[in-house]
C-alpha cells in the first residue's frame, strides 16, 4: 500500500481530479501562498474523497490566487470503509476532536444521534463537515467520510430494520457485567459494522432496555472504568477495527 508523503502540503478539493488544472478558492490560495509561504512550481498533494491522490506543481493565476498544473496521479483510491459511527454530540472542543479522531480511526460515515441524555442542545452539520476535512487533509486519509444529518436514537434505529437489516451495531455499554470488550467482539462475525457511542451522561435506562432487545445489537464494554464520552469512542473504534474492522 502506498503511505502519504506527509512533507508535501495537502489539500481536498471537490473538483473531480482527471489530471486537469485545479483551481484553489481563495481560502485555499491564502493558505497555500501567505501561510505556507509557497511558491510557482512548489509541489502540492490534491484529493477528492473519489479518485485517488494526485502531485502538481504550483502556478499562479494572479496576484491573490493559485492553481495546480502538471498533475500526475500519486496514490490510488482505496475502497471506501464501511464502518458507520453513530454518536451522540457534545460540546464544540469535544465534538471536533471526536470527529477527527473518528476519521483516524477509519469510518466511512458519521452520523448524529440525538438521545434522552444528550447534552448538546444544536447539532452544527458544516463544523463536522470541515473537521471531517481537515482530519483527511493532516492524516493521509484519501476516504473522505460523510456527516449525515442528526435524528433521535428510535429513528435511527428504525432505519437499521428498514435499511440496513445485515449490519450489526455494537452498542458501548457501560452498564455491562463483563469489562473485557475482545470476548465480547470475539463472538461476531464479520460484516457491515456501526457502532455507537452514548453522550456524557450516559444512555437512560429505557434506551438500554431498547437496544438491548433488538437482535441486530450486540453491547459491549469498554473496561473497568468509565471514560468520557470522547475517550470512548477511540477506545471502541480501536478494539473494532482491530478485531473485527481493516487493521
Amino acid at each position: 500500500m502506498a503511505h502519504s508523503d506527509f512533507r508535501t502540503p495537502r489539500v481536498f478539493v471537490s473538483t473531480p481530479l482527471d489530471g486537469a488544472p485545479v483551481s484553489f478558492d481563495r481560502d485555499q490560495s491564502n493558505y497555500l501562498l501567505n501561510v505556507l509561504r509557497l511558491r510557482e512550481g512548489d509541489d502540492v498533494l490534491v484529493f477528492d474523497g473519489v479518485n485517488g491522490e494526485w502531485r502538481g506543481r504550483v502556478g499562479l493565476a494572479g496576484r491573490r490566487s493559485a492553481e495546480l498544473v502538471d498533475l500526475k496521479p500519486s496514490r490510488p483510491q482505496p475502497p471506501a470503509p464501511d464502518l458507520l459511527y453513530l454518536f451522540a454530540p457534545l460540546k464544540h472542543a469535544r465534538l471536533d476532536y471526536m470527529i477527527q479522531k473518528a476519521v483516524e480511526m477509519g469510518v466511512g460515515r458519521i452520523r448524529p444521534v440525538l438521545t434522552q441524555h444528550t447534552q448538546a442542545s444544536r447539532v452544527n452539520i458544516e463544523r463536522m463537515r470541515a473537521n471531517v476535512i481537515e482530519a483527511a487533509e493532516q492524516c493521509g486519509v484519501l476516504h473522505v467520510p460523510a456527516v449525515e444529518d442528526e435524528e433521535k436514537l428510535d429513528r435511527a434505529l428504525g432505519r437499521f430494520e428498514r435499511a440496513e437489516p445485515l449490519r450489526r451495531l455494537i452498542f458501548c455499554d457501560e452498564g455491562e457485567e463483563t469489562t473485557n470488550p475482545l470476548a465480547a467482539l470475539a463472538t461476531l462475525p464479520r460484516g457491515p459494522l456501526a457502532v455507537l457511542i452514548g453522550p456524557e451522561g450516559g444512555f437512560s435506562e429505557d434506551e438500554r432496555r431498547t437496544l438491548r432487545a433488538l437482535p441486530f445489537v450486540s453491547p459491549i464494554p469498554l473496561g473497568p472504568r468509565i471514560l468520557r464520552a470522547d475517550t470512548a469512542a477511540v477506545a471502541a473504534l480501536a478494539v473494532i477495527q482491530a478485531t473485527l474492522g481493516d487493521w
